[in-house]
């Protein structure tokens, strides 16, 4: 029986306008925090209660188990379906196995398939078959590589050329790769018990089944008339494909997603289906939910100003969140010397915050790989708070790390180790000597897997280096007992304790208190989407990173703290430098906010903002980086600077460089200031001009100043311009 009130109790005007638009489609825009969940389950029994559809009906699609059971929960409290037939709440995967097994006989008849739940064998045995190592991390990153391209809708032979196209890193040779995948197949074809299907072929059968079949379809289609899927963002085309063949040419339809959280494109993800709803559906309604509830203002302002950075297409869909909750402490910025500082900083903050009554349980450190978590696991153990490690292993339970500890132990039981090599610093080559053969290069590899292992035995290397500091006589016997202590004093208790997550395993989830760690450049952003100097960054990439940083402010309901480290190892050279997407962030009372604006009575000579090292020449200094340097300009913002500057300097009768010149608006451009602060940190803007011209700049960058005509030539400035402010025509 349904639940006697009206669908939108309790509901704020935007998510009342998405619970109760008309039986359509529906494209749900829902920020971080904005009761996504519960819009979209009061949607769907509003639909069944006012006789729309039934509950048996409707087919909802999330992206985790979890997720599709909180749905059905919440389905459950609302009272959608009562005695009968409940709506389906499931993953893409787990509805396309329900139905492939029910139709399974009328595509496919007798033959017998099983599920192949874990690939690694098959893979592993593809790999054999085409002389390519067989390496627990090259099978998994191939393995992933043909996730991918099954996810991409892109066959073997069609795979060289498609990441040729979209400038895809591959694990290993491409051609490799697609014989690799090619070999997968026919070894899946031809199993001892039948077909094997990965979970990519329930979706490619299932797809197949309904396009080919026009009896599964049809009957298929009577039993399930109304779809809801939620993280729309995070859809791949595969699954569009399946979605469209579960639609046919029907229209009822809700989606939900935030573009600005598209964290998993690595795996085929593409937010392109949530831009583009409109374009597929012209009539669809179009609800924006931006009242954030779950964290405070503080954090929420802090939020806005991290996406609103952000460029590209997805940066045009960007919401602006709207905090609900009471004030709150503002977010902290915090610089440390190096790593174990940073640690252990973070563990005295958390301790405090325990002993101030917020719960172990509801406080997170989140950073960007999982290498990153030994130090946290190591300074939290010092200080006895209890932890818990989400979406991977602890640092010292880890295959690789175990591997190298035991590779260690036997180098130390051999008797023709190099002379010296039990002395001082002549350790940290023979610990490179040991771990090289299990993957430590001197050059960061390709390949996800390749890379995690790489980031924990360099880790390990790190180590060594550190405690050498406080040891400088250590040997290879006392490394070892190091290790073995550090081992032994981590086990802590799976029940409440501070969670330590990498980013992408933080997704859907949030805490009272969040400390985003390791905000390094070459770290967030990681280094292989950086490039270098010849090759430049992948911009697309770059803004993946962004919105990684987003997703971790977001988790934060009430305290924030964000950190860096100036070096890796305790007394090691501090030439790393903050992570680029905190420019303009920083709060000038903050302890940190030196880095960000060094004070006028600063002499030091200023470094290059992409790569560090000390500008040279006025243009150089001008740009904050060396001329050489990649270029990250936002190419329309800057010529709508130059069309506002023609116009300003007509009004003014002086030269257009009078007003600033190209250098400076190239740096405008390239670093988007998002207030005054971040104006004046840009050479050739002083308080003369922040007062003159400070106000317009930032207005054309936020984008509330637009151009009603422009016609910008570049190579002169002769185009007549004339201004409007956003929302006069």
């Amino acid at each position: 029986m349904m639940v006697p009130m009206p669908a939108d109790t309790g509901l704020d005007p935007e998510q009342s306008a998405a619970v109760l638009a008309p039986r359509g489609p529906v494209c749900v825009l829902a920020g971080a925090g904005t009761g996504k969940t519960r819009t979209i389950t009061r949607r769907i029994a509003h639909l069944v209660a006012d006789g729309h559809v039934s509950a048996g009906q409707v087919l909802a699609v999330t992206f985790t188990a979890r997720a599709a059971g909180e749905m059905r929960g919440r389905l459950r409290e609302l009272g959608v379906g009562g005695s009968g037939p409940q709506v389906q709440a499931r993953t893409f995967h787990a509805a396309a196995l329900r139905q492939l097994k029910y139709f399974w006989p009328q595509v496919i008849g007798d033959t017998p398939w099983r599920l192949l739940d874990r690939k690694f064998a098959v893979v592993s045995s593809a790999a054999a078959r085409v002389g390519l190592s067989t390496s627990t991390e090259s099978v998994r990153d191939l393995a992933s590589e043909i996730e991918w391209s099954k996810a991409s809708l892109i066959a073997p032979e069609d795979y060289p050329r498609a990441i040729a196209k979209i400038r895809r890193e591959a694990p290993v040779d491409a051609t490799k790769v697609a014989q690799v995948y090619a070999a997968y197949e026919e070894l899946k074809a031809r199993g001892q018990d039948g077909m094997l299907l990965d979970f990519d072929d329930l979706l490619l059968h299932t797809a197949a089944a309904l396009e080919e079949h026009s009896t599964v379809a049809d009957e298929f289609r009577e039993r399930y008339r109304c779809f809801v899927v939620d993280e729309y963002q995070d859809v791949t085309p595969l699954q569009q494909r399946v979605l469209d063949a579960w639609l046919g040419d029907r229209d009822d339809l809700t989606v939900v997603g935030d573009a600005n959280q598209t964290i998993y494109s690595f795996t085929g993800a593409t937010p392109n289906y949530l831009l583009d709803f409109s374009r597929k559906f012209p009539e669809a309604t179009v609800v924006r939910l931006e009242r954030d509830y779950r964290s405070t203002p503080e954090v929420v302002s802090l939020a806005n100003r991290v996406i609103g950075a952000a460029r590209g297409r997805i940066a045009g869909t960007r919401l602006q969140l709207i905090g609900q909750r009471a004030p709150g402490p503002e977010p902290e910025f915090m610089e440390f010397d190096d790593e174990p500082a940073e640690a252990l900083g973070v563990a005295r903050a958390i301790k405090r915050l325990i002993a101030a009554g917020t719960p172990a349980a509801e406080i997170a450190v989140l950073y960007r790989i999982n290498a990153q978590s030994e130090a946290h696991e190591q300074a939290l153990t010092k200080l006895g708070i209890p932890f818990q490690v989400r979406g991977g292993e602890g640092f010292f339970t880890r295959t690789e790390v175990r591997q190298a500890v035991a590779a260690l132990r036997q180098a130390a039981g051999r008797d023709d180790l190099p002379e010296g090599a039990d002395d001082g610093e002549a350790l940290v080559s023979l610990v490179r000597a040991v771990l090289a053969p299990l993957g430590l290069t001197n050059e960061e590899p390709s390949g996800t897997q390749a890379r995690e292992r790489w980031a924990s035995l360099s880790a390990l290397v790190a180590l060594t280096e550190e405690q050498l500091v406080h040891e400088p006589e250590l040997s290879l016997t006392g490394l070892l007992q190091e290790l073995t202590a550090r081992a032994e004093a981590r086990h802590p208790p799976t029940v409440q304790g501070v969670t330590l997550a990498s980013l992408h395993a933080a997704k859907g989830l949030e805490w009272d208190a969040v400390f985003l760690v390791g905000l390094n450049d070459g770290t967030l952003p990681i280094q292989h989407v950086l490039g270098d100097a010849n090759s430049g960054a992948d911009d697309v990439a770059v803004e993946e990173e962004r919105r990684l940083l987003y997703v971790g402010v977001t988790r934060a309901r009430e305290h924030l703290q964000l950190s860096w480290a100036l070096a890796r190892n305790e007394g090691g050279r501090k030439s790393r430098r903050r992570s680029r997407f905190l420019n303009g962030l920083i709060p000038e009372d903050s302890p940190a906010s030196r880095v960000a604006a060094p004070s006028s009575g600063n002499k030091k000579r200023p470094r290059c903002r992409v790569c560090g090292k000390p500008l040279i020449g006025t243009s150089a200094t001008m740009l904050g980086r060396c001329e050489k340097c990649p270029s990250n300009v936002d190419l329309e913002l800057l010529e709508h600077l130059k069309a506002w500057r023609l116009d300003k300097s007509r009004e003014l009768k002086v030269p257009a460089y009078v007003v600033f010149s190209d250098n400076t608006l190239m740096a405008i451009a390239e670093q988007r200031p998002q207030d005054n602060r971040g104006l004046v940190s840009i050479p050739g803007i002083g308080p003369k001009k922040l007062d003159n011209f400070g106000e317009d700049v930032l207005a054309v960058i936020r984008g509330e100043l637009r151009a009603a005509t422009l016609d910008i030539c570049n190579a002169s400035e002769s185009t007549t311009v004339s201004y409007i402010t956003a929302g006069q025509k």
